[in-house]
């Protein structure tokens, strides 16, 4: 049984996973670390954790801290190729570790090419060929930063509760209406440089994942956490973990 941590700019992620399937899966505020061991053994003991980081060395120490005692973790990097997928970026280890995961998670659940996005505190919208080659991708601000970037750097723009609208015609709806399509227009417009004999799908994590999916108009999966499903596949092999440096 393993344990698989994603840890966000925002929020830890977690998840239990055995014999090819998830036996649990969490979230937590990070101010809520206390409650992480309970969690886990209330299921069982793993038996090894594997995790993705970028929320920091601090934040890394905080959650090993937190697991039950003796369970250690490999915090996984990107490399050069691992389970099945092949790093298009100039220097891979540039590449997050999330979104690293996310494509290697990806790749295993659809064998044709993918618009692979998550929909977090940033949008991140990459693009995985047929083949398992990551050709490069996006990174813009999440749908709850724009409309907070909004409301803070003009002095008549609220942090706005409205619906996204076609025309909108109230101030509120304008404004989600405005970071929706901005999010849908970077989706769609990658999405429209893939080789559509590849059989291409969007697959869609985050948090924003559900909001943002309902303006695109291409054939999308949402997926609870792309991130835990890389890190599944790529504990199920220890010798292809790449450790963090």
């Amino acid at each position: 049984m393993k344990l698989l941590l994603d840890l966000g700019n925002s929020r830890l992620k977690w998840g239990v996973h055995c014999d090819s399937r998830w036996r649990a899966q969490g979230v937590l505020e990070y101010e809520h670390l206390e409650r992480l061991a309970p969690a886990i053994l209330a299921i069982g003991q793993p038996d090894g954790a594997v995790g993705a980081n970028v929320a920091g060395a601090r934040r890394a120490a905080e959650v090993e801290m937190a697991l039950p005692a003796g369970l250690d973790v490999r915090w996984n990097a990107p490399t050069a190729r691992q389970c099945g997928v092949v790093n298009g970026y100039v220097r891979a280890e540039q590449l997050g570790a999330d979104r690293w995961a996310a494509l290697i998670g990806a790749r295993h659940l659809h064998r044709g090419a993918a618009l692979v996005v998550m929909a977090g505190t940033a949008t991140t919208v990459d693009l995985l060929a047929a083949d398992g080659e990551f050709e490069g991708g996006l990174i813009l601000p999440g749908l709850a930063l724009m409309r907070r970037s909004l409301a803070s750097d003009t002095s008549d723009l609220p942090f706005a509760d409205g619906h996204h609208v076609e025309r909108p015609r109230r101030t509120e709806d304008a404004i989600v209406s405005g970071c929706l399509e901005a999010q849908a227009g970077a989706i769609e417009r990658m999405f429209a440089r893939i080789d559509q004999r590849q059989q291409p799908l969007c697959l869609m994590s985050g948090g924003a994942a559900d909001a943002i999916a309902t303006t695109l108009a291409l054939p999308c999966r949402r997926v609870e956490n792309l991130v835990l499903e890389g890190l599944a596949r790529i504990a199920e092999d220890r010798d292809n973990i790449t450790p963090l440096k």
